[in-house]
């Protein structure tokens, strides 16, 4: 009868020749979809390990795409894929047709706020379902709306939260709010805070004493975006719900040209109307009506689309007209 002794290297004997079988497998399904031609005699372990993985991750990430239900594929806020061209390091496969992407240099496009790898020819195909994540997004300044909130899951940019709640806890009653300006150097430096701290960034009066650094903190928030709160889409409907003459037909119009809006942007522009209200309901301390705000948030919200000089001139008028109803009429427009 055999020792335990060998029974147990008999064992270990059988499970290494299983894992090896298990290995060779592996290799034989991993050189097929590289396209490799394999010889007699195989490459050795080294060769293989990087390659292993390099094609794990990439499978990975291709599992778990394909076993998203179809209820967490449709977002209610869709956003679309900011695709940037991209070589990768070692093997990738698209993670639309997950097939093999082929090339040395520029085999295909990444999303530069999701990291979704694929074809450049899949890339049209690809749902607006992109889920930024935050290894993606290096600065809060000049970041897309939608991008920004979605990073963060949050209904709103985190700057014009806490800018907001600290105007209104020390400065509704400080007069020219949002018309004189804070120093700038003050401001540059809330914004870098912004972009390396985020939601952590202090903002409070021990910080920034002058309430004006903080407004033109959100000013410069609001310019720096790259589609404006009021969308280039949108624009041209405001513009042209602003021109009308009869009452109920403005509103009307300017109800049609808010459902425009990407949803993360109306949700923006409806808390910073509430808030521009309840400056001028302040206009007795703070000198500031709803004309005076429209003035100063007109080109800051909304910006012609490629238009040329003398019509974007033109259209200055009308920026102030478009802000200055949603101030008045905010009420009854959201």
């Amino acid at each position: 009868m055999p020792s335990k002794e060998s029974y147990d290297v008999h064992k270990e004997e059988k499970s290494l020749v299983q894992k090896a079988k298990r290995e060779a497998n592996q290799e034989d399904i991993l050189a097929a979809a590289l396209g490799m031609r394999m010889g007699p005699e195989k490459p050795s372990a080294t060769f293989w390990q990087p390659l292993k993985l390099f094609a794990y991750s990439q499978l990975t990430s291709l599992v778990r795409r394909a076993s998203l239900k179809e209820s967490d594929r449709t977002t209610k806020s869709e956003k679309v894929h900011n695709f940037k061209v991209h070589t990768f390091r070692g093997p990738h496969w698209c993670e639309h047709c997950a097939s093999f992407m082929w090339g040395l240099m520029a085999q295909g496009v990444k999303c530069a706020d999701c990291g979704l790898n694929v074809h450049k020819q899949c890339s049209s195909l690809v749902a607006n379902d992109c889920k930024p994540n935050l290894r993606h997004i290096r600065k809060v300044y000049s970041c897309d709306l939608t991008t920004l909130v979605k990073a963060y899951n949050t209904a709103r940019p985190m700057v014009v939260d806490m800018c907001i709640r600290e105007i209104e806890s020390r400065g509704l009653k400080s007069e020219g709010l949002y018309r004189i300006s804070g120093f700038s150097d003050s401001v540059e430096d809330v914004k870098i805070a912004f972009d390396k701290a985020g939601e952590k960034t202090d903002i409070s009066a021990n910080a920034y004493e002058d309430i004006n650094i903080i407004t033109g903190a959100l000013k410069l928030y609001l310019r720096d975006l790259p589609v404006p709160i009021i969308s280039y889409d949108a624009y041209p409907r405001f513009i042209e719900a602003a021109k009308l003459t009869e009452p109920e037909k403005k509103l009307e119009a300017f109800r049609e040209a808010l459902a425009l809006l990407p949803p993360s942007h109306n949700e923006t522009l409806k808390y910073l109307i509430a808030h521009l209200r309840r400056v001028a309901q302040n206009e007795k301390f703070n000198l500031m009506n709803a004309e005076n705000l429209a003035i100063v948030f007109g080109p800051t919200l909304m910006r012609a689309p490629q238009l040329d000089a003398m019509t974007a001139l033109n259209d200055i008028r009308y920026q102030r007209q478009v802000v200055e109803l949603l101030i008045k009429k905010g009420d009854v427009l959201f």
